[in-house]
């Protein structure tokens, strides 16, 4: 008899873990969200197989129940939860990146047929919703488990086992080390990375050609402020407490430097930009962290028809894979930039002795 799952909640997370989750036999798919066009195309596509509209009735046939919902829409179906009469057992999970709260609503029930394993997939895009959705979102990518007070080793497998055609990797921490990691690494940056964005808008009226000077690396470093900014309300508010913290020790640090610059501390200053650079070199080069690492390299190209075929194709013919591409600079009669990410740096020094020999212009970015 086929293991139904239940996922709720078909965007960018929901449906990527869908399109994976169906492909594994002895597993039935039933997909439920608010908009009845994902749901119609999710069915077409097969990433589910069955449809619902009535969450309690759902929950009842379901084995395992994905909550693929922001946060506070997770903690509200919790609460529902533990108010369903249910005929066998159910295990839950979620793909939460703030897990406090979800596991204190976990922890709560009283439910005999409920586990609860908190989880969190640490991929996504810029892209949202379900056309964003793809099976390979997740391959490489820590997936962080966080288990409940209702739950054990048993229950982390099965979900393990459920999702281990995404290829990601499993880590299972407490719901502290999980939320003060991810808001060092996660939460934090992106806080700063929108401060970044405000401050030079701020400037604009200022200096009009600000933007075109932003293009570059300002563009590289505030990436993530694109983001969902739903989301990362709710994201930052869950996790309040904890950035509220980081924000005065981020102040204090920026005290420091405004008293090198205050007092003239050349001294200080170079001690100051040495330590971080040795800190930031030292990190180590091929394990992979929380956010995926990429290994990129900056090929020189020509303004001319075909010529980033020509760099694609040859790295292609060597059956090399690209995990990332863009385009730095570009105009018109002149060199350009190509930045070519790669998922090891076997595959990075490989492109790059492979470009050299075809007589290609190549930086090497540790």
């Amino acid at each position: 008899m086929a293991e139904k799952v239940l996922i709720i909640g078909l965007g960018l997370i929901g449906g990527s873990l869908a399109m994976n989750v169906s492909k594994k036999e002895g597993h039935l798919v039933i997909g439920l969200d608010q908009d009845e066009k994902t749901l119609n195309m999710a069915l077409k596509q097969g990433v589910i197989h069955q449809a619902a509209k009535d969450f309690e009735e759902a929950v009842k046939e379901a084995d395992i129940c994905v909550l693929a919902t922001p946060i506070s829409v997770t903690i509200e179906y919790l609460h529902a939860l533990q108010k369903i009469e249910l005929d066998k057992p159910l295990l839950v999970t979620d793909v939460s990146s703030v897990k406090k709260r979800v596991l204190e609503a976990a922890d709560q029930w009283k439910h005999p047929m409920l586990s609860f394993v908190g989880g969190h997939p640490m991929a996504g895009s810029h892209k949202q919703g379900y056309p964003a959705a793809k099976p390979h979102l997740f391959e490489n990518a820590i997936y962080v488990l966080t288990p409940s007070v209702h739950a054990n080793g048993e229950e982390a497998n099965r979900l393990k086992e459920l999702f281990s055609e995404t290829g990601a990797r499993f880590l299972t921490f407490t719901t502290r080390e999980h939320d003060e990691m991810t808001a060092v690494i996660s939460h934090f940056p992106h806080l700063i990375a929108s401060s970044l964005v405000h401050q030079a808008k701020g400037w604009q009226d200022t200096h009009p050609s600000i933007e075109h000077l932003a293009a570059g690396g300002f563009k590289d470093i505030t990436r993530i402020a694109s983001s969902n900014p739903r989301l990362w309300q709710d994201i930052f508010f869950q996790n309040r407490e904890l950035l509220l913290s980081m924000l005065d020790d981020w102040i204090s640090e920026m005290e420091k430097v405004r008293g090198f610059l205050s007092e003239k501390d050349s001294e200080g200053t170079l001690k100051y930009l040495t330590d971080a650079k040795h800190y930031r070199d030292g990190l180590p080069v091929k394990e992979r962290g929380a956010i995926p690492a990429f290994y990129d390299l900056y090929v020189d190209i020509h303004d001319k028809p075909g010529a980033i075929y020509q760099v694609i194709g040859q790295l292609a013919a060597a059956d090399i894979s690209i995990k990332n591409i863009e385009i730095l600079e570009i105009r018109e009669g002149i060199t350009g930039v190509l930045r070519i990410s790669f998922a090891s740096s076997e595959d990075q020094v490989q492109s790059k002795a492979l470009l050299e020999k075809n007589s290609f212009e190549v930086m090497l970015q540790q």
